[in-house]
């Protein structure tokens, strides 16, 4: 039996036991010709949610939605024919003809919106991380795949050259067997490992029971509307959900982790306080052996933890890259995007050939093959059958972070082997009246 099928049938067990319909693959999706527009929606305007209005106003845009009315009237000013809502459920409602829509709401509100999307046949773009919690990731995928409907992460450096060159050159052999990668980051540059403020009240203009969607209520405070939330547990994926989906995405590309059964993860923290993600954490991934790739372990260091300096590093050059490749014959180094993929030191780098193009390079950019994939073309380089195991690596270093022990985790059940108590966090409970 495929892998494939393995997950298929575990999804419809785990989704009938939460009231959720998984849509039959089965369903027609509608085509168009090369030179339509497509119809578009924005769930989100604001921060991610404005880097998306050109792409979805290129196209038919006929409605937005943010909880935030204020804010959403900016982007309706002057488009008489935008329809605006601060509930997406009432523009799901109100919009049966959607052909792509873009999702860039706080994370816990990304799996309800984008599924009421799919449900209606409509491509989806998600920011990352693709959802909040990693059943809720499984299942977005899959039903993606049986809706057949296009879809993109919104982890924009997976279009660019940056990380098609670094897997060109692992795949060449240039630094041998990758056995070992680090990732840094700055962040977070927002709240963590701090009390919930005193409770106020709601901004005018804020549907606040359309913000807080399917987590549990709480009243309004400081440090969450309209930024802060990323480090609060209910809302947000903390510094690893933020940045994991970019900075790993060249190692789970070129290492093939995808491909992996099963995962060991452990993490070090300034502890978490039962609201938000810690200050800072270290989080090690140990994969075992795909094919012919060996076993690899990936470091993951937020909150100002940083992994060794590189020994091939020259002396004079300053740590400007996020993630390093520690091969047997040599390193590699890359940005947060996956620019500037290089072989360190630079005379090493000069001396490599450069190996052949073999993965095509994004005709269009991450929005415009979006819309081609909406139009029936070829998928987008991050459609969810990537970059949903991508994510779910990413999310699954919250989880050791949250439990507070290693685990080792079967990619093909969704299960923490050794740890029962994992299962409410893999998968939470609802708010009532936001299950789809």
């Amino acid at each position: 039996m495929s892998k494939r099928l393995n997950r298929r049938r575990f999804l419809q067990h785990t989704a009938a036991g939460a009231g959720l319909v998984i849509l039959s693959g089965s369903a027609a999706v509608r085509s168009y010709a090369a030179n339509n527009k497509l119809t578009t929606a924005l769930v989100g305007v604001g921060g991610r949610g404005g880097a998306h209005f050109g792409a979805a106003a290129g196209e038919n845009l006929i409605a937005i939605c943010d909880a935030d009315e204020p804010r959403m009237a900016k982007a309706l000013k002057g488009r008489p024919a935008l329809k605006g809502y601060t509930d997406y459920r009432r523009l799901f409602d109100a919009h049966k003809d959607l052909n792509a829509v873009f999702i860039a709401t706080p994370d816990h509100n990304h799996f309800p919106a984008a599924m009421r999307a799919v449900a209606g046949g409509a491509g989806v773009y998600v920011e990352k991380p693709m959802t909040h919690s990693l059943w809720e990731v499984r299942t977005l995928t899959e039903a993606v795949r049986a809706r057949k409907v296009a879809s993109q992460l919104g982890n924009q450096g997976h279009s660019d050259a940056g990380w098609r060159s670094l897997c060109e050159y692992i795949w060449a052999g240039a630094i041998g067997d990758v056995t070992e990668v680090h990732f840094v980051t700055n962040r977070p540059t927002w709240p963590q490992g701090v009390d919930r403020p005193p409770s106020k009240p709601v901004p005018d203009g804020l549907n606040w029971d359309a913000w807080i969607g399917p987590a549990p209520y709480r009243d309004y405070h400081d440090n969450l509307h309209a930024f802060k939330w990323r480090g609060w547990l209910d809302f947000g994926a903390g510094a690893l959900g933020d940045m994991g989906c970019h900075i790993m995405d060249g190692a789970v590309w070129a290492l093939r982790l995808g491909e992996a059964d099963t995962v060991e993860v452990e993490a070090e923290s300034s502890g978490v306080n039962g609201e938000t993600y810690p200050k800072w954490s270290i989080v090690t991934y140990r994969f075992p052996a795909r094919g012919s790739m060996p076993p690899v372990a990936l470091k993951w260091f937020d909150g100002g933890k940083r992994p060794p300096r590189p020994a091939d590093l020259e002396p004079e050059r300053k740590e400007d890259y996020d993630s390093v490749f520690l091969g047997t014959k040599g390193t590699m180094v890359a940005g947060t995007y996956g620019g500037g993929a290089r072989i360190i030191p630079e005379s090493k780098r000069q001396a490599t050939p450069r190996p052949p193009e073999t993965i095509p390079r994004s005709p269009k950019g991450h929005h415009g093959d979006f819309l081609e994939a909406c139009r029936g073309g070829p998928p987008a380089g991050s459609n969810f059958d990537y970059s949903g195991p991508l994510t779910e690596i990413v999310l699954l270093g919250n989880l050791a972070i949250r439990l507070g022990q290693k685990i080792t985790f079967d990619v093909k059940t969704l299960k923490a082997r050794n740890c029962p108590q994992a299962d409410a966090l893999i998968h939470r409970a609802y708010r009532p009246g936001w299950v789809l």
